[in-house]
């Protein structure tokens, strides 16, 4: 009897070769839906933002980099200090011309000092081999964020944004981005703002999708509707350490 082989599913060019175990999501449609299914407080929220537009990105040593630029200060920021380090090394983002210029050409387009080191920690654990990003997808969560967090300058939230813009993981939670803990208090009205263990109790039902609901909780902030309570800010998040 014939063999029946499954349809083949798009995949991100970047993440082609990603193991079953740890696919990639190519599109958070199941997320989206299932949040609907939850709560009528979702389905206000994913009709006033729309259709979730998160996309992984190929560049996975751009998303450390863009991660580290942007602890603690406003995506705004962060952009401009990016495209200003892009302008300088060239695009995309390499270890190379990153330790060529030093703390001192780091510092030039922004970058406090602390930053310029923990760009250049990373650069050099990338040029030695310590950290293999080519590899990060063959292993789960919490194995990719025991390896990338050895890097002085990567914290929890960093390693966490290149799970989810990096490598496409569909339940990665942040319980040290402010702006995820601005969301969950607006979403159930709570007096102030949930801690870590907090965070995790009340985002249990939205397993396995927190992806696709930090992303929405984001975008609600900085999209408020009109005559909202929600505060009109960035994402700040707890720096590396």
């Amino acid at each position: 009897m014939p063999t029946t082989k499954k349809p083949k599913s798009p995949i991100v060019p970047a993440l082609i070769e990603v193991a079953d175990a740890h696919q990639a999501v190519t599109s958070w449609d199941d997320g989206v839906t299932f949040l609907r299914s939850l709560d009528p407080k979702w389905e206000a929220i994913i009709d006033q933002v729309g259709l979730c537009r998160l996309s992984v990105r190929p560049d996975r040593f751009g998303t450390l980099v863009r991660a580290i630029i942007g602890q603690q200060i406003s995506s705004k920021a962060a952009t401009s200090i990016d495209r200003r380090l892009r302008d300088l090394c060239g695009e995309p983002h390499e270890p190379g011309p990153l330790l060529a210029i030093g703390e001192t050409g780091l510092r030039s387009v922004g970058l406090s000092g602390v930053k310029s080191r923990y760009v250049l920690n990373l650069s050099r654990a990338i040029q030695d081999g310590s950290i293999p990003l080519d590899e990060l997808h063959t292993q789960d969560d919490e194995q990719v964020i025991a390896a990338l967090t050895a890097v002085k300058g990567i914290g929890n939230w960093t390693a966490e944004m290149f799970l989810i813009f990096a490598l496409g993981r569909s339940d990665v939670l942040s319980v040290g981005d402010l702006g995820i803990r601005v969301g969950l208090r607006s979403f159930y009205g709570l007096d102030g703002l949930p801690g870590p263990k907090e965070c995790r109790e009340l985002t249990e039902p939205w397993r396995p999708h927190r992806t696709v609901a930090m992303w929405y909780l984001w975008e609600q902030i900085d999209n408020p509707p009109a005559k909202s309570n929600i505060p009109n800010t960035q994402s700040l998040i707890d720096p590396g350490s």
